[in-house]
């Protein structure tokens, strides 16, 4: 577990809620801004991750809230956000992370199966999003952050459930931001597109391949997934944000090369997703149930490829450069806009003097 960090207390006094948040890039969003000196809401099904989650937060120096819920049940999620109010203050920043899968080629994923994926990793967005703006619209403040990713652009073999859920994400976000400003509402939504991440999905999802799942490489350690999160929470006004260079070198080949990368994903894209270990017999799947949920169980934020995992991203710092000297600048620009427009109103007010001084001289 990372150290408390006295510095950077930037969210302290200040409610936030994530989703998934028991594991992965959830728990590492999670501890980061607990560390920042938030109060969290920690939303997940496995009671043991949420125990876990909450240790971490108030040892990093924030306060937690374990809530389990399943985010498919959309009053469960309102009753959650219900305490996490009552307990914590009102919500300022809302995280959508929970998502499941299956790995399978769609020709062996059952009806009931595409439908679970499509309730937790699509309808678990829109059940937090609709928790958190009937919350933040009436009050006129607060940040939804969705945590996408690149295949919500460039769907990839073998996750036709989670892509189109992913690509589902995008689409309705998209049309509430614009509902938003058309309606100029100080209430932001934002999301920030992840490339693969170490975390422990890999080891729990519904497999039916033969070999043992694996992120498509380069990996990146969830704790770089939870800094690009926390930075759109602050800077909520950019639309979306790409984290890693492989999710800006996916969008933009998607953008540009879609047919190419079809044959190519129909040659690389089975064996790209495995490893050279066979799966295990009796692996088990947090598709209907927790994997999370008794006492030992805890996952923790990593998942089983921590040698392979990169702990920077490049682009997301120079995302993060930018979007801060972009802010600074539209402040002083303000600044200057606001000294010229009273400078302007006193000078109309001091400029005629008033007519019965005008008389009277």
């Amino acid at each position: 577990m990372n150290q408390p960090d006295q510095g950077d207390k930037s969210y302290a006094g200040k409610t936030v809620v994530v989703t998934g948040a028991s594991a992965g890039i959830g728990r590492a969003t999670a501890e980061l801004f607990g560390r920042r000196g938030a109060r969290v809401a920690l939303i997940a099904r496995g009671e043991d991750g949420l125990r876990g989650a909450a240790d971490s937060v108030d040892y990093l120096g924030g306060t937690a809230l374990a809530l389990p819920v399943d985010v498919a049940d959309f009053e469960a999620v309102d009753q959650a956000a219900e305490r996490a109010e009552s307990e914590l203050g009102p919500i300022d920043v809302w995280v959508n992370v929970a998502f499941t899968s299956v790995f399978a080629p769609f020709t062996k994923i059952t009806p009931a199966e595409f439908r679970r994926v499509t309730e937790v990793s699509y309808l678990g967005y829109v059940h937090g999003t609709m928790a958190a703006l009937r919350r933040m619209v009436p009050r006129d403040r607060g940040t939804i952050v969705q945590v996408g990713s690149a295949l919500g652009y460039r769907s990839i073999p073998l996750q036709s459930a989670y892509c189109g859920a992913k690509h589902a994400v995008n689409g309705f976000t998209e049309s509430v931001r614009t509902e938003l400003m058309h309606d100029r509402s100080n209430v932001r939504i934002t999301i920030v597109q992840m490339p693969a991440v170490n975390t422990p999905q890999f080891s729990w999802v519904l497999s039916r391949l033969p070999r043992k799942p694996q992120p498509v490489p380069p990996i990146y350690q969830p704790e770089v997934a939870a800094e690009g999160v926390v930075f759109a929470a602050g800077h909520p006004n950019r639309k979306e944000y790409w984290v890693g260079g492989s999710t800006v070198a996916t969008i933009l080949a998607q953008k540009l090369a879609a047919p190419l990368l079809d044959r190519y994903l129909a040659k690389t894209g089975y064996d790209s997703q495995q490893t050279g270990e066979r799966a295990d017999p009796g692996r088990q799947g947090n598709l209907w149930q927790p994997v999370d949920e008794p006492l030992g169980s805890d996952h923790g934020a990593h998942g089983t490829f921590d040698e392979r995992s990169r702990d920077h991203s490049g682009h997301l710092a120079a995302a993060e450069t930018a979007e801060t000297a972009g802010s600074a600048v539209a402040r002083g620009f303000d600044a200057v806009r606001n000294t010229v427009k009273a400078s302007g109103h006193d000078a109309e007010e001091g400029g005629s003097p008033p007519h019965d001084q005008g008389a009277a001289s």
